[in-house]
Parts: structure tokens; sequence; C-alpha cells
């Protein structure tokens, strides 16, 4: 593991999976009646958070899983889906392809979020009444093997299903620093994949497959304090390479104690791009 001798850890609350029999499944809108939304437990476990920027350039992509990027983006704000789609999508493809050296980069899809300013608890799917997403708070990965595979098929369908790919996630605040509820990355090579429990995310005209987690004190946890809009988080959800150190990164939202009490709520921009790498 990387040193980071000197580094106070801030201890955050996070959502692993309580193991049970069941395969975890969470409806991502109101479900039947009768039907509960989640059918499984988590408990929020603390964990000792360490501060990434002090070895940053220690970290990266292809090793840790996950890399601090500074690229100031062409929008300042992301509200308008068609802006985007045309301005930020371009943006983060030649950056993808730089990070990767792959041969073709395709983002496909994005998610605005927003933490109510009352600081709810950190839930795992979406507010009220579930047009709002706010910070996920359950230690999780976007893709599973299978899904990872699937999502592939989905993107590219243009018989290039023998070359490798990467699945990459492109985290940033937006209008202001994230300094209530920042983003957790555990360290690859600290996660072991018996970690990783398969469950359903549940949609009105789907099914999709992540994978939740179990707790282990083996998991090394980073966070990049007060990151800024210029700067974007990079990690990996799926490599289809199984000979790397890093190919799946597990993450998450926590309350950052040591936040002043009138920090502004967080808003952030996710953004997904599958990179063909040749």
């Amino acid at each position: 593991m990387n040193s980071d001798t000197g580094n106070s850890p801030v201890t955050g609350r996070l959502g692993y999976l309580v193991p049970s029999a069941k395969r975890p499944c969470n409806y991502m809108f109101q479900p039947p009646d009768g039907v509960p939304s989640e059918n499984c437990e988590y408990e929020d476990v603390p964990c000792a958070i360490h501060d990434a920027r002090r070895i940053s350039s220690a970290l990266a992509l292809e090793l840790n899983g996950f890399e601090l990027v500074d690229m100031p983006a062409g929008l300042s704000e992301f509200y308008d889906d068609r802006l985007v789609k045309e301005i930020y999508y371009p943006e983060l493809e030649a950056l993808a392809l730089r990070m990767t050296g792959g041969r073709q980069a395709r983002v496909f899809d994005h998610l605005y979020r927003q933490r109510d300013g009352a600081r709810p608890t950190l839930s795992f799917g979406r507010d009220g009444d579930g047009t709002q997403a706010s910070a996920v708070g359950r230690v999780h990965n976007d893709y599973t093997e299978q899904s990872g595979q699937r999502r592939r098929e989905l993107v590219f369908a243009d018989g290039s299903a023998d070359s490798p790919f990467v699945i990459l996630n492109f985290w940033r605040p937006v209008h202001h620093a994230a300094i209530d509820t920042p983003l957790a990355v555990c360290d690859t090579r600290s996660f072991a994949m018996q970690d990783w429990i398969a469950g359903d995310i549940i949609y009105p005209d789907r099914t999709g497959e992540i994978y939740l987690a179990r707790h282990s004190a083996a998991h090394r946890w980073y966070y990049y304090p007060s990151m800024m809009p210029s700067e974007v988080l990079v990690f990996k959800t799926y490599d289809s390479r199984l000979d790397l150190p890093a190919r799946m990164t597990a993450h998450c939202a926590f309350d950052d104690p040591t936040a002043p009490a009138d920090a502004p709520a967080r808003r952030s921009i996710e953004a997904r791009c599958l990179v063909v790498l040749d």
C-alpha cells in the first residue's frame, strides 16, 4: 500500500450490506403495494477515510482504481441535458482517451445529484417522488462481471466484443466545493472480490445488477477534501482485463464530520464512459 504517514483520517460512516441468504434487491421507484422498497439491511460502519491529496502523486487509475484530474469544464451548470451532451460529453471522451490510450470512447449517461439542504440520512435510492437523485451512502460499484459485459453490448454493438474495454465514472462537484458530503473511494488493492455481493436495482422499465459490499477491516478508503468544480475524480467501475490490480472501485458518499454546519449542500454531476482499448 501507499504510505500516508502523518495523514490524520476523518471517520465517516459507510453503509455496508448485512449479508443474508436473500439476493439484495432495491426498487428505484415506488414498488407495488405490499412490496418493500428493499429486502436487505445495511449497517453504518465507522471507517477511517484518508486525505488522498497528501499522496495524490502516488495514486493512479491503473494501480488504485481512481485518480484526481484538474479539468475545468466548458459548462458551469449542468441542468440542461442537451448542453451536457453537446459540450460536456466530448470533453470527457477526450479525457478518457488520454488517460487510457483507448481507441474509442463514448459517454452513455450522466446524473445530476443535489444533497437535500436538511442533510437527510444518506440513501441508496432517490429522494421524495423519485425524480431528484441524492447522495448514495451505500458502498457499491455500478457494475458486476455480468452487467459490465452487458453494458458494452448496449453501448458498442459493432463487433468489438473481443476488444478489452473499461468503464469510467467521472465525478465532479457543481457550483461550489464538495464539503459536506464528499465521495469516498476504496483502493482497489485492498478490496477482495469475495467482498462483493451482487444485487438487483429495479427500475420501472428494466432491472440492473450492481455490486454491494460486505465490510472488511482491510478496506482502505480515501477522499479528496473540498473538491472544486474545476476538478474531476475519475474511477473505474469495470475493466474487462482480468490481470489488473484495479478493475472495480468501491465508492460511497459520506457525511464529513469536520464540515462546517453552514456548508452548502453538495451538488455534483457524474457521467459514465465506456472506452474500447484496442
